[in-house]
């Protein structure tokens, strides 16, 4: 649902729906009710209901007569309203689990005041209102438990239908959709010539699951299509916490922040943009080289491309009110995501690829975006190294996976989990190409001097200690001694 409807248009759909032969599981009519309890109800059914039969939206209408469909106009006044000293519609949502998406209009048909409701269709889990989950049983709503048909059928729906294929935005013009989407990034990114009909480039963009045919005869943009190619996440109000944060703090801390601002561009079209935005923000080192004095970020690019690409792709869209976030600080970068990563963080190198957004990675590997051979993190993990900069960390925190990386710290101001991680890391690194960690490669890792191999054999003893890697072949000689990571 976009956020900017006309007037005409909004007259246009009530219109429409009074040409209902009967009140639908998704869609009801009232005169003057406007018990806030009821509203709360019915908007429970309405999404689960609007789920079951396959619809992008439910609707409740007020002022029109549910037997006659005569336009009768109403009293009530949604935006004046209140439940005790707080506005109706904030009540609902805070009431409202999950926090889908609903929006009230108010309008004048025939010289008539009328209040119209579209709800969002409930995703992942039924709607529960103060607890409750509520259906449309025919024309009456009902509580969920007591029909375990449509109960096993709602779930049934929800394992079935990915994030992707849900619609953002629902019955909308040929011209709308054009307004909407950044199709012309869309050709660009596939490096395929623009269409010379519009009738052509719809078909395309249809052909990607980016929009498609809607039942009342115009066309509906896809969850994929506005998350890879709006030009702003905030006309799809199911979309606009899934903007890339971009944080820049003062030190090392949260406490004070330099800069703030939301990449609100889609994903694909806006992806380019995003790194080169992060990268200008990011501090930088200065080194000499040859006499020669050069300026390098203080993190590889690479590096921050697959971190920031893994976060968009493998988030948890289901999961409401949070989206992807970079925070940059004096001495890391910290990207985070909603959802809990789909395997081990600590098997990341080693584990086939698992996209929890199917169609979404594969697009953005067709887009060059991404791979989906699950080979991010091995580049990540390389280039750290081949910078010498500390390990970087892949972490749960609460339903979010973060990733950090961090500036360049000497051997000798790295703590014992720094090493640690380090160690496992480039063990895993190795064990991945097909080979095997050594003294000498840890000495090479770190920029150890081959007179100090000592160094690098406490570094190993470290690991070995905390469980971290253990030896290829326990009866070789000490010399000849070979790594791998713990799970190998």
């Amino acid at each position: 649902m976009t956020s900017d409807y006309s007037k005409d248009y909004l007259i246009s759909l009530v219109q429409e729906l009074r040409k209902q032969p009967v009140e639908t599981e998704w869609l009801e009519f009232k005169h003057n009710n406007d018990n806030p309890q009821e509203i709360g109800e019915y908007i429970s059914a309405l999404a689960n209901s609007a789920a079951l039969c396959g619809k992008a939206e439910a609707f409740l209408v007020w002022g029109i007569d549910d037997q006659t469909r005569a336009i009768v106009g109403t009293t009530f006044a949604p935006h004046l309203a209140k439940v005790g000293n707080e506005e109706l519609e904030n009540w609902l949502l805070r009431l409202l689990e999950p926090k889908i998406d609903f929006r009230f209009f108010t309008l004048t048909v025939e010289g008539q005041p009328l209040v119209l409701l579209r709800i969002g269709r409930a995703f992942r889990h039924p709607v529960r209102f103060q607890g409750q989950e509520f259906v449309r049983v025919g024309s009456y709503k009902k509580k969920l438990k007591d029909f375990s048909e449509k109960e096993r059928a709602l779930w049934r729906i929800f394992d079935q239908t990915p994030f992707e294929a849900l619609i953002a935005a629902s019955n909308i013009t040929s011209d709308q959709v054009l307004r909407l989407l950044d199709y012309p990034a869309y050709f660009e990114l596939l490096e395929r010539p623009l269409p010379d009909t519009k009738q052509n480039l719809l078909e395309a963009l249809g052909a990607d699951a980016l929009i498609a045919p809607s039942e009342a005869g115009g066309w509906d943009i896809t969850q994929l299509g506005a998350i890879l190619f709006a030009k702003r996440l905030n006309d799809f109000p199911s979309l606009k916490r899934k903007a890339v944060r971009v944080i820049v703090y003062r030190g090392v801390s949260r406490v004070e922040t330099l800069r703030e601002q939301e990449e609100n561009r889609g994903y694909a079209s806006g992806f380019e943009g995003l790194i080169g935005f992060i990268n200008g923000l990011i501090p930088t080192n200065e080194v000499i080289q040859q006499a020669l004095r050069r300026t390098v970020p203080m993190y590889p690019e690479l590096a921050i491309r697959e971190l920031v690409a893994n976060a968009l792709i493998h988030q948890d869209f289901f999961i409401t009110g949070a989206g992807p976030m970079v925070e940059i600080f004096a001495d890391r970068l910290e990207i985070s995501n909603p959802g809990v990563p789909l395997v081990d963080t600590q098997r990341f190198l080693d584990s086939p690829p698992r996209s929890r957004n199917e169609d979404l990675a594969a697009l953005m590997r067709r887009f060059g975006v991404c791979e989906e051979r699950g080979s991010g993190v091995d580049k990540v993990v390389f280039q750290t190294e081949y910078f010498q900069l500390p390990a970087p960390i892949f972490e749960v925190v609460g339903d979010n996976t973060r990733a950090v990386l961090f500036a360049h710290r000497p051997l000798a101001k790295m703590d014992k989990e720094d090493r640690v991680r380090a160690c496992y890391l480039h063990a895993c690194l190795r064990y991945v190409n097909r080979d095997f960690m050594t003294n000498t490669t840890l000495r090479e890792r770190f920029g150890i001097e081959p007179h100090n191999s000592a160094t690098a054999s406490r570094l190993i003893k470290e690991a070995l200690g905390a469980g971290a890697i253990r030896p290829y072949d326990e009866s070789a000689a000490r010399k000849l001694m070979k790594y791998v990571p713990y799970w190998a």
